[in-house]
């Protein structure tokens, strides 16, 4: 009898979930890391591009009081980064109160909390100025990139839908839910921009450094909780 080969299906590895979103890890991760750098370096084209943008949007804002009200409504409390930790509050509270899962409910919980932490970290380290001008029409604190509001929206909707998929959602609801998902994580990051208080690329900065936190935590989570099946 001739031995299997060693690329035979019985004796490929099995593709974890982690090995599975590393491409889409790696990818997110060095779009942001290149970002990262544009921005601390102050790369001329994307300073004039941003600096564009923002004066448009600006005079847009200025022009158009009614709908900068209902942006700074939309930003400030419906989106609010608070707002958006205390619905993961509730969430984690959920897991661990009505589902008795106190190891899925830390884990939500830890990733919003170390989501923040690294938001607040690079904001100091950058220490990007925010827009400044003659006539603002709301303000803002902490230096700007990245942008906090859109980064804790993608991070508590990325974690959400994640968790939605894992607990079998029906159609209906899982499509709702991912429709209200986008609208909020896109949405919350032109408030910020139609406000004047972040430039374009604050805002990008902000989704794809969420977008890493959230692949990241749930690969992680479902390595281990694998492992712990095999174990």
């Amino acid at each position: 009898m001739h031995p299997a080969p060693p690329d035979s299906p019985s004796e490929a590895p099995a593709r974890t979930p982690f090995t599975a979103a590393r491409p889409l890890l790696l990818s997110v991760l060095l779009s942001f890391v290149l970002l990262l750098v544009l921005v601390a370096v102050r790369w001329g084209p994307l300073m004039e591009l941003d600096a564009d943008i923002s004066r448009s949007l600006h005079r847009e804002a200025v022009d158009d009081p009614d709908l900068t009200r209902a942006n700074r409504v939309l930003s400030d409390w419906v989106w609010d980064p608070w707002t958006m930790r205390a619905l993961c509050a509730v969430v984690v509270v959920a897991l661990a109160w009505r589902l008795r899962d106190a190891v899925l409910a830390a884990w939500v919980a830890a990733t919003c909390l170390l989501g923040t932490l690294l938001q607040q970290a690079l904001k100091a380290l950058v220490d990007r100025p925010r827009p400044v001008w003659p006539d603002p029409v709301d303000t803002a604190h902490y230096a700007a990139f990245p942008s906090g509001h859109a980064m804790t929206a993608t991070v508590v909707c990325g974690l959400l839908l994640w968790l939605l998929r894992r607990h079998g959602a029906g159609r209906a609801p899982w499509r709702t839910a991912l429709v209200v998902a986008v609208v909020s994580v896109i949405g919350v990051g032109l408030t910020r921009m139609w406000l004047g208080v972040h430039w374009p690329s604050d805002v990008v900065g902000g989704w794809l450094l969420g977008a890493f936190t959230v692949l990241l935590s749930t690969a992680a989570y479902e390595r281990r909780r694998g492992a712990d099946g095999r174990s």
